[in-house]
């Protein structure tokens, strides 16, 4: 049996990707125009104040725990 050469297509990676519609994609996603409905729907400021919020509480628990044993 004969063994077939990897031939790659002039526009794809060696991944197989084609190049031309990643450039676009993150052209696209540097002018904002690409999957930036996922960055608008989250505050920023909101997840840092829950994030320190729960980082307290379980500090609490903790100390309760080991003034407990």
């Amino acid at each position: 049996m004969a063994k077939k050469k990897n031939q790659q297509q002039p526009n794809a990676s060696a991944a197989g990707s084609n190049v031309e519609k990643v450039k676009q994609q993150n052209q696209a996603a540097e002018q904002g125009q690409y999957g930036t409905e996922f960055a608008s729907e989250t505050n920023a400021q909101e997840v840092k104040r829950r994030n320190q919020q729960s980082q307290q509480k379980k500090n609490q628990q903790n100390q309760q725990n080991q003034q407990n044993q």
